[in-house]
């Protein structure tokens, strides 16, 4: 083999949705405050009963669904989450309980909402290696968690869910090679952290950040896969806020492609963001099978991870 693919995706949300007019009822906010800011309406919401390995074996169980295979059919798991309460066991082996994968490796990935990426970049080498035949690549977070619900500025923004990929060896490559790296003396930029953790970030920076440096970055990604923005079916960029997410993909000059927009739906979910709103686009036939799809995750440590996929 001489390459990895996407096989199949899948996603899952919380039933709660919690909208704006109900935030405006919690903290001194609005509607119009809300939307003209973020470009978010509404966010699903994890009850204390739903832990975050639930939200990633919900999505983890759609994939193998939509990739005809069974949970013996995987021998690596690899979720990529921030909001994991306990150290050990890890969310991987959690997830890989609740589906009854019987012997894989099983690892977290912490690299906040760059975290997808990273992981997927990981599973397409441990593939191409040989080192795996078949990967669950997860992205899985409960950032209400992490929420201070009495500040506006960071509650407005967020939401839970989950998203996952099937990684399995091809014949043709079908994930381009990865571009990634991070700022790490900005790290302090987005953080959660403290005794109960919590969520915050410098809103500004990251602004400036995102919409500044990331743009050659990302039109770098398209060059490592051999294609031009022009070239791709969609992107997919980490769902953090619609007035970071429509100005850089502006400046990538991606004008054939379908823009993820989920964000108005689902809040910035961290780690779920990328494969979650990817999942929709599939699901929606928004993008057809063997389409480039960028995928861009960036956020905390300052990091980013991007690589173009051609959809399942």
């Amino acid at each position: 083999m001489n390459g990895s693919r996407i096989a199949a995706v899948g996603h899952y949300q919380p039933a709660k949705v919690l909208t704006n007019e109900d935030l405006a009822g919690m903290v001194d906010t609005s509607d119009e405050w809300i939307t003209s800011r973020v470009g978010i309406r509404t966010r699903h919401i994890a009850g204390p009963d739903e832990p975050v390995d639930e939200l990633a074996a919900h999505a983890a169980a759609k994939a193998l669904a939509a990739a005809g295979l069974t949970p013996g059919d995987i021998d690596l798991v690899l979720v990529a989450t921030s909001t994991s309460v306990d150290r050990s066991p890890n969310m991987a082996a959690r997830v890989a309980a609740r589906l009854g994968i019987p012997s894989p490796a099983a690892m977290d990935v912490n690299v906040v909402c760059a975290g997808f990426t990273h992981a997927l970049a990981t599973a397409d080498h441990a593939v191409r290696a040989g080192a795996s035949v078949r990967a669950l690549v997860v992205g899985a977070d409960k950032m209400s968690d992490v929420t201070d619900w009495s500040d506006r500025s960071t509650c407005v923004l967020v939401g839970d869910g989950a998203g996952a990929a099937v990684v399995e060896a091809s014949d043709e490559p079908g994930i381009a090679p990865v571009l990634w790296g991070s700022v790490p003396e900005m790290g302090h930029a987005v953080r959660i952290e403290g005794t109960p953790a919590r969520f915050a970030q410098e809103g500004q920076s990251v602004y400036r950040w995102a919409t500044t440096q990331l743009p050659p970055l990302a039109r770098k990604v398209c060059e490592r896969a051999g294609l031009t923005p022009e070239d791709l079916a969609a992107v997919v960029l980490h769902q953090a806020n619609l007035r970071i997410i429509e100005p850089l993909a502006e400046k990538l000059g991606a004008v054939n492609a379908v823009v993820a927009r989920d964000v108005a739906e689902s809040g910035n979910t961290s780690a779920a963001s990328i494969p979650l709103a990817f999942s929709k686009l599939v699901e929606q036939g928004a993008v057809s099978t063997g389409d480039p799809v960028l995928l861009f995750g960036f956020g905390g440590n300052l990091s980013y991870a991007g690589q173009v996929v051609r959809c399942p």
